[in-house]
C-alpha cells in the first residue's frame, strides 16, 4: 500500500497513513470521469424553460383580415408563429435533464479522480481540522498562511465550525466525506482532508467483493 504524510494544521508531519491501492492506486479512467461529470452537471440544470404555443397565447380569435383581395398572404390568427407576438413552434418545455448513472460508475469515477490527485501530490491529510470559532479569519489563516493552498476542497466529517468559517471564501468549498462528488474534486486544484474523513472515503469506495454488495 502507498502511504501519505499526516500533517497538523501548521503543516508539520505528525504521522503517516496507508492508502488503499484499489482506491488511490487505480488507473485513471478519463472517459468514465467525463461521463459521470456530465451526468452530475446535467442534474444541476433546472429544466424550467418554457415558451407558449399558439394555443396558449392570449387573443387571436378573430381573423386579422379577409381571405382574399388584400394582396397579403392569407392569415387565420395573429397568434400564428409567423406573427410577432405569436406562439412559438417547437419551443422548450419543462423537462428533467437527469442522466441515470449506476452507483458503481460513480464510485469508479471518484476513485479515478482521487488517484489522479494523489499522483499529482495535491492531497493534504490533516490529523484534525479544529478552529477556535467559526470566524472566516481563523479558517483563512490556516489555509493560506500554513497550508499555502488555494482553490481547495476541504473534506471532513461533521464539523459545523469549519463549515461556517469556509463558506465566505472564494474558491474554497467544504463538504462532508459522505457528500464528496466528482464535480467538486475536478473543480478544485487541492484536496485537504482529515484523517477520519479519508478513512471513511476509503471504506465507502473500496471495490465490492465478489458476491457481495458495494457500499452506497
Amino acid at each position: 500500500m502507498a502511504t501519505i504524510d499526516v500533517l497538523d494544521q501548521t503543516k508539520k508531519k505528525v504521522g503517516t497513513l496507508e492508502l488503499r491501492d484499489d482506491v488511490f492506486g487505480v488507473e485513471v479512467n478519463s472517459s468514465l470521469v467525463h461521463q459521470v461529470l456530465k451526468a452530475q452537471l446535467a442534474a444541476r440544470r433546472q429544466g424550467t424553460a418554457k415558451t407558449k404555443t399558439r394555443s396558449e397565447v392570449r387573443g387571436g380569435g378573430k381573423k386579422p383580415y379577409k381571405q382574399k383581395g388584400t394582396g397579403n398572404a392569407r392569415q387565420g390568427s395573429i397568434r400564428s408563429p409567423l406573427w410577432v407576438g405569436g406562439g412559438q413552434s417547437f419551443g422548450p418545455v419543462p423537462r428533467s435533464y437527469e442522466q441515470k448513472t449506476p452507483k458503481e460508475m460513480v464510485r469508479g469515477a471518484l476513485r479515478s479522480v482521487l488517484a489522479d490527485r494523489f499522483k499529482e501530490s495535491r492531497i493534504l491529510v490533516l490529523d484534525q481540522f479544529q478552529l477556535k470559532d467559526h470566524k472566516t479569519k481563523a479558517f483563512s489563516e490556516v489555509v493560506k498562511k500554513y497550508l499555502c493552498v488555494e482553490n481547495v476542497l476541504v473534506v471532513d466529517e461533521e464539523n459545523r465550525s469549519l463549515e461556517l468559517a469556509s463558506r465566505n471564501i472564494p474558491k474554497v468549498r467544504f463538504v462532508r466525506s459522505t457528500g464528496i462528488t466528482v464535480y467538486d474534486l475536478v473543480k478544485h486544484d487541492w484536496l485537504v482532508v482529515t484523517k477520519a474523513a479519508i478513512e471513511s472515503i476509503q471504506e465507502r469506495l473500496k471495490p465490492a467483493k465478489k458476491g457481495g454488495a458495494a457500499h452506497a
